[in-house]
């Protein structure tokens, strides 16, 4: 997915790339690049303005489109994709920070200029040491900017000077009296790149512009320049799948070798959180300045900061050919770098965010207002009454809130809450806009916990297409009160992620089924009454057509369990020996080679589910250490602004996809990135909280708790699919690449 999700996005950013196409094919780029390092305006300046591409976002009132902040955003992501020279990015920044003053007059003449078609610039606060003192009714102006993208071809710049403390706001004529620009030697050759000298330079009251908020002015600066960064990137994930499929060594095509398809597969990943968070950042711009900030520095991360090594990632994968000059490969890298740049040092925004984050969370929930009012109704007096009960036993799978059983658990089962998207009479068939709704009445109760179905979340959605309604009726109900328990009998010693090798076999016998087989890896089969069961019942068929899903009794005569100990000490998984065990026909869900579907489709519930782990605050122990006296509190805080960087990202991947499907959009491959993202971010969090939280891993029982949850983490990096295989799924599946 690109920034943009609505198909009136997708066209406008699609509208761009065809200008970019006619008007600045990358050769004539190329042969312009000493012009634009002048601050020479490409020749097509004028018709880009005359569309409106650069003014979207402004008010109609001066000239502009009356668009969002996320439609400029895609119009930005399109014109990096599209290496489109110029000064389109400075221009669009600067419009963006004029529209935060709140003088009208100042504000409307700055806008009107833009909207019309003048090139601008934007220098912020802390970023140079320009002064300003008071001159009658405005300002005079003394100092040197740091390099700045888009200055020489500037006819406004949008500045920030420091007057005893207090920042004062300025549309400067970089022609006028006492100003002046000097040309830099820029990294990125598709736009100028220099510096404003002012000596005594008045800017009068028509040309300040009060009320700007910095810290808003900056966030939003950041969030335009991410949604650049990642046009960047979205142009290295087409270019080098284009090439792995077409590049051929030893005969065959590069993109079916592993190595390679894993490092395409990470780079889509990236790419796609990319997106996400500049999505997000931009979006926020109306909201609180603390969630736009959080917003912001997240974009800032897992955007801006982190392109230029998703660029050389790109480059490593075209060997030498992405290093030569005359491959377009190194202008993107050269941008992408710039972009970094030209917001500062990326640890400022991770120390900053780590500061933010150690006592607000980001709020990425879907604002639904007075939506399906009559359903939120109904949803809240059912939860209301469910705050009035208490569950008194504790779940079998553990002594867990969320698995606890009684008479609060069951209200909700019976009123189809504890799974809403199920259909009736096991959920209430919620839509997308009711699933959000429920999640907005749960959150509105922080008293009362959501009940889990466990394991079993996985496997009933099976039961409940397959399966006839009198074992729906045997299995769902006590399952979703907590009184029936389920493990997932897939993986064997010798076809862990490779389901389709596995080697239980079900022979047919008068009245069922006779299984003879070895599982491993299953969780929870020590306390489970059920189990749901992969077997082979064809042995002669292609391996992934021969195969039953069988719903099989755990007490059964012939299961026999043997506990495999973990590295916490603990026996959470077990093997499971199947001998000669007999499962009754009406137990067989489906065709006996059915198999295979079902189990894909279960695979996928179970994707989904360990994807959204990431609700719960996986960097908690670094949050505690933030929140502690220690001398290495910047350090500690960078680290905690990283890790809620990667999870807000993933937040909003999935945020956005609810939003597509509300959108009536046909589901992506989210669950597959977000399984990969949830993976790397989790490593990255857990080995930031070993390091700072040294010596605390010497001891089980230390202050925080370290090492306990991060013994468990094979559990949740191996569960619903190893990183390795989600990397194969997205290449092949995804980017189409060629299968080894």
């Amino acid at each position: 997915m690109s920034v943009g999700l609505t198909p009136e996005q997708g066209q406008l950013a699609e509208a761009v790339a065809q200008f970019a196409a006619r008007h600045a094919p990358v050769d004539a780029t190329r042969a312009a690049f000493d012009a634009l390092a002048k601050g020479e305006c490409p020749d097509w300046w004028d018709a880009f303005t005359q569309q409106g591409f650069h003014a979207v976002h402004l008010p109609e009132r001066v000239g502009g489109q009356g668009g969002t902040l996320v439609d400029t955003g895609c119009v930005l992501e399109a014109a990096a994709t599209a290496l489109l020279p110029g000064p389109v990015l400075p221009t669009v920044l600067a419009g963006a920070v004029g529209m935060l003053a709140r003088d009208g007059a100042a504000s409307d003449a700055l806008l009107t200029r833009l909207a019309d078609g003048a090139p601008a610039a934007l220098v912020l606060p802390a970023q140079h040491t320009i002064r300003a003192t008071p001159a009658g009714d405005g300002w005079e102006l003394r100092g040197t900017s740091p390099a700045t993208l888009g200055v020489c071809s500037a006819q406004i710049i949008v500045l920030a000077a420091d007057a005893d403390g207090e920042t004062v706001w300025c549309a400067v004529d970089p022609a006028g009296p006492g100003a002046a620009v000097e040309p830099r030697t820029g990294t990125d050759k598709t736009v100028d790149v220099g510096v404003l000298c002012l000596d005594g330079h008045v800017a009068g009251p028509e040309a300040v512009l009060s009320g700007i908020d910095p810290v808003r002015a900056g966030s939003i600066a950041v969030a335009l320049t991410a949604c650049a960064a990642a046009g960047t990137v979205r142009w290295c994930v087409d270019a080098v799948t284009d090439h792995l499929r077409t590049r051929e060594q030893f005969g065959r095509p590069i993109g079916s070798f592993q190595a390679l398809q894993h490092q395409a597969a990470m780079l889509l990943v990236n790419c796609e959180l990319a997106a996400a968070a500049a999505w997000d950042a931009v979006r926020s711009a109306a909201e609180t300045p603390v969630q736009n900030e959080i917003a912001a520095g997240t974009a800032a991360l897992m955007a801006v900061a982190t392109a230029p090594d998703l660029v050389f990632d790109t480059l490593t994968m075209f060997g030498a050919i992405g290093f030569t000059w005359e491959h377009d490969l190194h202008l993107y890298w050269r941008k992408a770098t710039s972009l970094a740049a030209s917001i500062g040092p990326a640890g400022h925004f991770a120390q900053r965010l780590g500061t933010l984050t150690r006592t607000e969370s980001r709020d990425v929930s879907v604002k639904l207002g007075d939506v399906d009012a009559e359903f939120r109704a109904w949803v809240a007096r059912v939860l209301d009454e469910a705050a009035t009960l208490r569950n008194d036993r504790p779940g079998r799978q553990g002594d867990y809130e969320n698995l606890a059983t009684g008479p609060q658990r069951t209200l909700l089962a019976e009123a189809g809450l504890i799974a809403p998207h199920w259909p009736r009479p096991w959920g209430v068939g919620a839509t997308q806009v009711q699933l959000l709704i429920i999640d907005e009445e749960f959150a509105r109760r922080p008293g009362l916990v959501r009940p889990s179905l466990n394991i079993a979340e996985w496997i009933l959605p099976t039961l409940i297409s397959s399966a006839p309604e009198h074992l729906q009726q045997r299995f769902i109900p006590p399952t979703q009160r907590g009184d029936m328990t389920w493990c997932q009998l897939f993986s064997e010693p010798g076809a862990g992620s490779d389901l389709a090798s596995l080697t239980t076999r079900a022979t047919k016998v008068d009245g069922g089924w006779r299984v003879n087989g070895h599982k491993i890896w299953t969780s929870s089969a020590h306390i489970a009454d059920y189990g749901a069961l992969l077997a082979r019942t064809d042995p002669d068929a292609a391996k992934h057509r021969g195969i039953g899903y069988f719903i099989v009794d755990m007490r059964a005569e012939g299961v026999e369990l043997q506990p495999i100990r973990q590295a916490t000490g603990e026996a959470h998984f077990n093997e499971v020996f199947l001998d000669d065990v007999f499962v009754p026909d009406e137990l067989l869900l489906g065709g006996p080679t059915d198999g295979w579907n079902l189990a894909i489709a279960t695979m996928a519930q179970e994707r989904v589910a360990i994807s959204g782990y990431v609700n719960f605050d996986r960097a908690h122990i670094l949050r505690t250490l933030a929140g502690q006296d220690r001398p290495d509190h910047a350090r500690v805080r960078a680290a905690l602004g990283e890790a809620d960087a990667y999870a807000n990202a993933i937040k909003v991947l999935a945020v956005r996809e609810v939003m597509r499907l509300l959108d009536g959009q046909a589901p992506g491959p989210t669950s597959s990135i977000a399984k990969v993202a949830m993976n790397v971010m989790l490593r990255r969090t857990f080995k930031a909280a070993l390091d700072l939280a040294a010596p605390a891993g010497l001891l089980e029982d230390s202050d925080p708790v370290v090492v306990e949850p991060y013994f468990h983490l094979p559990a949740e990096l191996i569960g619903g699919g190893t990183k390795e295989i989600q990397l194969n799924i997205i290449a092949q599946m995804i980017l189409g690449l060629p299968r080894g």
